[in-house]
């Protein structure tokens, strides 16, 4: 009996599903962003009370690689590339970078096909590098244009 296992039930592969049950994980993943990002576009992160300060920030003055991200989001839910990038230009790639990943999940879903991130040590440490570059510099006397 082919494609049956020991209990009788149909063994099915990985992707084989209809379209709609493979797009349902990119979707959920958007809606979740998409949330995100409609909540911090209607509470305003530049209005003190509305959210936690940056607890390095209280504590020592550095600003860590998040710190204007929610002004950052703020000012994308709105349109404002440019403010977006003043916050945190950082973040702006990550968006841009979050993107492009969502498309090819989704076109990789549609066309059943299997998708993974293969990031490797050598991946990994180079986006580590960018975020230590990143902080060093918005918090050096010449990096004033990255502060938030």
């Amino acid at each position: 009996m082919h494609g049956v296992n020991a209990n009788s039930q149909r063994v099915t592969r990985p992707g084989t599903g209809g379209v709609l049950g493979r797009l349902a994980a990119p979707a959920g993943s958007l809606a979740a962003v998409l949330g995100a990002f409609a909540y911090v576009g209607a509470v305003d992160p530049n209005e003190p009370g509305h959210y936690p300060a940056c607890p390095l920030l209280q504590l020592t003055g550095i600003y860590c690689p998040g710190c204007g991200g929610l002004r950052s989001a703020h000012a994308v839910a709105h349109g404002d590339f440019v403010a977006a990038l003043q916050d945190n230009a950082l973040a702006v790639v990550g968006y841009g970078l979050f993107a492009v990943v969502w498309t090819v999940w989704v076109v990789h879903a549609v066309r059943a096909r299997p998708f993974r991130i293969g990031l490797g040590p050598v991946q990994l440490w180079a986006a580590g590098a960018l975020v230590l570059v990143f902080t060093l510099v918005r918090n050096l006397p010449f990096g004033g244009w990255l502060h938030p």
